[in-house]
């Protein structure tokens, strides 16, 4: 995909953060978008900062952790737009436990959010996109999804899982040749609102962390502004790239992890100890 002129693109978790940042930088290039959120007010921002755009924008607020309403705001993009070239599955959320700690319930949430919603994004979306014979996947994974880090099992499950499923739909897509590609992105530390909406239960002070101070640290790392992430994110799609890493942490712990890839996993819980001593 060389132009998103007068292409459609849906976008999830479109409220705030990348999405809501995705969303502008599409408008400004001509391109018609379906935003959708949970957060109903988040999006109503997202709209007003459209106001003035030249394209034509819909809405729905969506939990995409269900099936059932992902497929009918798939059906209803095409209805209200003609046609889709583009579903950007980004929603997500986080967790903060242990593994022994995590209950059954945390675990389901954060997986039907971070897992099950990219895959019935990715599955209602393509057979639409497919029509075009021009159009993209893009699903969001992270740098948890090249590295395990200790706290973030359920998160790290979630992204590696998004990576393995992304790159095997890259492969089908590219003997397939149907004029659809596949993009897994991996950003680092995006400022977005992923810290401060992320559950964080008492497991963690087993470890010797405090789980409010954690949320804290957690957020001071993440630096890099949203709308550098969007950029990057669409030069990749329009550069067909099969995974783009956003961020020097990014980058920097993708490096450690093929040095070491096991390795890198006693540096990480030794990094860990030690930051605990001095704070």
């Amino acid at each position: 995909m060389k132009t998103f002129n007068n292409k459609v693109a849906a976008v999830t978790g479109a409220g705030s953060g990348i999405g809501q940042q995705l969303a502008l930088l599409l408008a400004q290039q001509g391109c018609h978008l379906s935003l959708s959120d949970i957060n109903e007010q988040g999006l109503a921002k997202t709209v007003e900062l459209l106001k003035d755009s030249n394209v034509r924008v819909t809405t729905k607020k969506l939990d995409v952790s269900d099936r059932e309403a992902i497929r009918t705001w798939a059906e209803e993009t095409v209805q209200n737009h003609g046609s889709v070239n583009m579903i950007f599955n980004n929603a997500g959320v986080a967790l903060g436990s242990t593994v022994e700690g995590a209950s059954y319930d945390e675990l389901e949430w954060i997986v039907g959010i971070n897992f099950w919603g990219v895959v019935y994004g990715t599955k209602e979306f393509l057979p639409l996109i497919k029509q075009t014979g021009d159009g993209h996947i893009i699903n969001i994974s992270s740098l948890f999804g090249l590295t395990a880090q200790p706290t973030q099992s359920a998160y790290n499950a979630t992204k590696f899982a998004v990576r393995g499923f992304t790159e095997s739909l890259r492969q089908e897509l590219d003997i397939e040749n149907c004029g659809v590609s596949a993009l897994c992105v991996h950003p680092g530390g995006i400022r977005t609102n992923i810290a401060n909406d992320a559950r964080m239960n008492d497991s963690l002070r087993s470890l010797g962390m405090n789980p409010e101070k954690s949320a804290r640290t957690f957020n001071k790392l993440l630096r890099i502004p949203p709308e550098e992430a969007a950029r990057q994110i669409l030069a990749a799609v329009q550069k067909d790239k099969r995974r783009v890493l956003i961020g020097n942490d990014a980058k920097s712990l993708d490096l450690i992890q093929r040095i070491l890839p096991t390795g890198y996993q006693k540096v990480t819980a030794m990094a860990t100890t030690l930051s605990k001593r001095f704070k």
